[in-house]
């Protein structure tokens, strides 16, 4: 079977207009969930990642495993939330925005990570944003203090 020209043309126009995206998805930056599997929030969150062009893999964990993977990954116990994630070498702990996480994976200071303790009405995954309560987003350093990375306002 022999192409026109125009079929040549059309399939070419239909690559190029494509690859673009293909470039995104592999630069895009992976992410590795653990969660427990009947948290619906927290697949929300996922969903929120992946829809913001991030590569999420989910791992089901939960209880005491679950926490003792955040406190041996250097979370405080003060700032745990329902799941974590890890991405670039950094762990993010709770519904972080998706903002926070490129903030930091762009300025790459040297910390454990970020996270929002607890789970804040309105934070990502949490509810809609223009009803949330204030919230905070803690960078966590190595030494295990933390410092507000950002602050987000009652809506």
């Amino acid at each position: 079977m022999q192409m026109t020209r125009r079929q040549i043309v059309a399939a070419m126009a239909g690559f190029a207009s494509t690859a673009p995206f293909a470039a995104f998805a592999q630069d895009a930056p992976a992410v590795q969930v653990l969660k427990d599997p009947n948290c619906g929030c927290c697949q929300v969150w996922v969903d929120i990642l992946r829809q913001e062009g991030f590569r999420v893999t989910v791992e089901r964990s939960s209880g005491t495993l679950l926490i003792r993977y955040k406190l041996d990954n250097g979370i405080p116990q003060d700032m745990i939330s329902c799941h974590t994630a890890r991405v670039k070498g950094y762990l993010i702990e709770g519904h972080v925005p998706v903002a926070d996480i490129r903030r930091l994976l762009e300025e790459r200071p040297d910390a454990v990570g970020l996270a929002v303790p607890g789970m804040p009405y309105g934070s990502p995954g949490m509810g809609p944003e223009e009803q949330r309560e204030a919230y905070d987003v803690f960078l966590i350093r190595r030494d295990g203090s933390t410092e507000v990375f950002t602050s987000y306002d009652a809506a």
